[in-house]
């Protein structure tokens, strides 16, 4: 699909929260037509169309999950989190959060209802799932094995956050520091260091607005099951408590909340 260059400025001023979902819209709307151009006027059409009463809603499935645009291409990715997304979207599909929202807040449902999950391959993060109801960003905990070091020193400079240490006995890593992003891992000529958990961090309770707080992170790494399965926890007590649809950071105070 081809954007002419005022209507591709216009979506630019949209908030980047809900921009990727204005454009695949647009798109749709566009292709709807028989045409293979969005112009200034499909924006102001369908900007026209989203501000009427109701016309918002329309779009609306009461849940987002959303996962880095390079599906695994990115050369940073540690997990790629393809089917986690698609197995998170089956869970919220089956919860039916429009239902839940549309019994709980007055007048029509916004974007901001949705309830917003977000996985990113690596902990660069740039899907902001820090800032996501639910927050997962790929993971690959290092470990020292049983290999001799080499006393290289590959894996003190590759890692972005000081978090190894070469010593004449090897590498020691801080886990204070450590992202498990893995990169000391994949730099390793010999080995020594190597995968102790792959899996997920997960964080929750982000959110912008007036008020915004950074996720909390959950302890540990868990796999893909362990994920789904908290997915499903976070949901049930979602439903228990937001009486008035609001967002789940504004009912939990901690992660322990939910666990």
């Amino acid at each position: 699909m081809e954007w002419d260059t005022d209507a591709d400025a216009a979506v630019r001023k949209v908030p980047f929260f809900v921009r990727p979902k204005v454009k695949k819209r647009l798109e749709a709307f566009v292709k709807d037509q028989g045409r293979t151009r969005v112009t200034l006027a499909d924006v102001e059409a369908l900007k026209k169309k989203f501000l009427s009463k109701g016309g918002m809603e329309k779009e609306i499935r009461g849940y987002e999950v959303t996962s880095c645009f390079s599906g695994g291409k990115c050369p940073n990715a540690v997990q790629v989190g393809t089917e986690l997304a698609a197995d998170i979207e089956k869970i919220m599909a089956e919860a039916d959060l429009f239902a839940f929202l549309k019994s709980r807040v007055k007048g029509d449902l916004k974007f901001h209802h949705e309830f917003k999950v977000v996985i990113a391959d690596c902990p660069n993060a740039c899907s902001r799932p820090q800032i996501a109801d639910i927050g997962i960003i790929g993971a690959d905990q290092p470990g020292v094995g049983e290999e001799c070091c080499s006393q290289c020193g590959a894996c003190e400079t590759a890692c972005p956050d000081d978090a190894v240490t070469l010593t004449e006995e090897g590498p020691t890593i801080d886990f204070n520091s450590c992202l498990s992003c893995g990169k000391c891992i994949r730099v390793c000529p010999t080995g020594t260091l190597e995968t102790a958990r792959a899996g997920f961090r997960v964080f929750l309770g982000g959110r912008l607005g007036r008020h915004p707080r950074l996720a909390m992170e959950v302890p540990g790494i868990l796999s893909h099951a362990e994920v789904l399965a908290l997915v499903e926890k976070c949901l049930a007590f979602y439903k228990a408590n937001s009486d008035r649809g609001q967002r789940f950071s504004h009912l939990i105070d901690s992660v322990d909340d939910v666990l």
